[in-house]
């Protein structure tokens, strides 16, 4: 399922000076501090997942790499907490007991 700022409760977190903070990122990280190729786009929280809003966290990112480093944290975070199956364990045979 694709995730976005309308299914997300991520933009309630945000301070009210978000705005300044993201500029001043943008201002700072002209080009993009992953590639280093194209313009940054988005603040980026380096660490995953975090409310740390201080200039220190966040880090101008273009939305391609963005894209690359969200999916592999998503991918990460999946792996971390794997859900259930549907199918349950095999169980021991009642002549083994």
């Amino acid at each position: 399922m694709a995730h976005n700022w309308g299914t997300s409760s991520r933009v309630s977190r945000l301070p009210k000076d978000w705005r300044k903070i993201r500029a001043q990122v943008l201002a700072r990280d002209v080009l993009c501090r992953i590639c280093g190729v194209r313009p940054s786009t988005i603040a980026d929280h380096i660490e995953a997942m975090t409310d740390d809003h201080q200039l220190e966290a966040l880090q101008g990112v273009c939305a391609p790499c963005h894209r690359v480093k969200t999916s592999a944290e998503a991918a990460a975070a999946r792996a971390a907490a794997p859900k259930p199956g549907r199918r349950r364990p095999p169980e021991a045979h009642p002549g083994l007991l």
